[in-house]
């Protein structure tokens, strides 16, 4: 009898789902009937969850344009220099020798993304993402404020060119392209460090016309996706969202409908909806769709412009609350609980974290026993050895360091396996903060301490008298 009633719900859930208007996937929201952009006038959200989005984006904010001016022992918390090839994370320099560290990071940051997404939908998307945050958060409010809500802005796009609309347009341009300045600003002070930014300020703009020519490119660039382009940059060139076919499955939690209570559609009447065979809960009001940033009906399920902003949760929230009626007929849900309320079970969420582990796991590790000072020593190529007065033999070698602390280092170099002595030309093995170094020094070994061609010798690197590397070569002889 349990088995029967479960596959009566799933029937009704099935029927309820083939009643959905499937129209929309003839037509795309951003463009109209003679194929041109369709642009969109949003409604302005209200409600719990877009007070929340709004307290995030402002940590969000706070975050960005803080953290330039953060400094840790004279550095800055975060530089990402890609043309001197120097990066610093949480204070702590990485340089090419360093990719590696790198490479695990970005796959960690992959797989978690892919993780994320498997479980939670794109909620990045709608609440992280700096796309959104600076169009929604930012831009948009402003745009608010400007021109009014959505059909205020109509009006003014459909309204004939006058002295009112270009004074409206030329505040509303002039804004725009002033936060976008401000933006390219900070995000140049993420690749060269805030007090970089401050001395081409005051150094002006012929000393430095080139940086500012790319300045001003950016900030164009800045201006047109948020002025202009807007959901298109979501839509049309962020590959994430077309991985939702991929990552999404019945398990995500998503943005989602809830056809089985809420179909079919009713009219809007103060009182509780009647039983399932008449009308849901959903009285076709349009509210959800009015208030979406990339146009969509979320009522046809989820769609690769749903960027999980949630804006349409609160519209018909306060819709089912002016009726009377339960909240949550569009809530954060999964197709599986929409359908039938059964928690299953995801392999995908436990591989996707096993690997998610494994890889912050040896991320760490690698962090940790990253060396601040490399060195790498190679033996002089085309040079054989040498006889010395004295009978011993030399070879010359070259070494390579790399000093990635904010202090000048001397070293001294030791033979860590066999008797003999390093002499370094110049006497002086003194590498300067933040640089790399190079020196030719040569080995001398007694003959009576080689008895083949080439004999295996170590290295160490030594700072103050303690060792932080060693380094292995070969010495040559004459061979017997």
């Amino acid at each position: 009898m349990k088995n029967k009633m479960v596959a009566t719900e799933d029937n009704v859930a099935a029927v309820k789902k083939e009643m959905l208007d499937q129209s929309f996937r003839d037509s795309v929201a951003t463009i109209n009937k003679e194929g041109k952009r369709n642009f969109l006038f949003p409604k302005k959200p209200k409600g719990k969850l877009y007070n929340l989005r709004t307290v995030a984006s402002l940590v969000y904010l706070v975050i960005f344009f803080s953290v330039p001016f953060i400094k840790i022992n004279g550095q800055p918390l975060f530089l990402f220099n890609i043309v001197e090839r120097k990066f610093i994370l949480f204070g702590v320099i990485f340089w090419p020798q360093d990719f590696y560290i790198f490479a695990i990071g970005f796959l960690s940051f992959i797989v978690f993304i892919i993780l994320f997404t498997v479980v939670f939908g794109r909620v990045w998307c709608g609440w992280a993402c700096p796309q959104t945050v600076f169009m929604e958060m930012v831009f948009r409010k402003i745009e608010y404020w400007l021109d009014g809500d959505s059909q205020a802005q109509k009006r003014l796009k459909e309204m004939p060119w006058n002295g009112y609309k270009i004074r409206k347009r030329a505040i509303k341009i002039a804004v725009f392209f002033s936060i976008s300045f401000l933006i390219a600003n900070f995000a140049l002070a993420y690749l060269v460090g805030m007090d970089d930014v401050f001395k081409m300020i005051n150094e002006g703009i012929t000393a430095n016309f080139g940086t500012f020519s790319s300045l001003i490119a950016f900030t164009t660039v800045f201006f047109l996706v948020f002025y202009w382009f807007r959901e298109q940059a979501c839509i049309v060139v962020c590959p994430y969202g077309r991985l939702q076919g991929v990552l999404l499955d019945r398990k995500s939690l998503v943005v989602a409908y809830d056809y089985v209570r809420g179909e079919p559609r009713g009219k809007a009447k103060k009182t509780p909806a009647p039983a399932l065979d008449t009308a849901g809960d959903c009285v076709d009001c349009f509210a959800c769709v009015r208030v979406c940033p990339t146009g969509i009906d979320i009522r046809n399920g989820t769609q690769l412009e749903c960027v999980n902003c949630t804006a349409c949760i609160d519209a018909c929230d306060a819709i089912m609350e002016k009726l009377n009626r339960p909240t949550g007929l569009i809530r954060l849900d999964s197709e599986e609980n929409i359908a039938h309320s059964k928690k299953t079970g995801n392999w995908r969420l436990k591989a996707y974290s096993t690997v998610m582990v494994l890889l912050l796991g040896f991320l760490v590790y690698l962090l940790v026993s990253r060396n601040d000072i490399d060195a790498t020593v190679l033996r002089t190529p085309g040079q054989i050895f040498q006889t010395l007065p004295d009978g011993r033999l030399s070879n010359l070698y070259n070494i390579k360091l790399a000093n990635k602390t904010r202090k000048d280092v001397t070293l001294t170099l030791k033979l860590e396996n066999i008797k003999g002595e390093i002499n370094i030309v110049g006497n002086n093995l003194t590498v300067p903060n933040e640089s790399y170094f190079q020196t030719p020094f040569f080995v001398k070994i007694n003959r009576s301490e080689i008895v083949r061609r080439k004999t295996h010798i170590i290295i160490g690197v030594y700072v103050n008298g303690k060792r932080i590397k060693s380094t292995e070569t070969t010495f040559l002889g004459p061979g017997y």
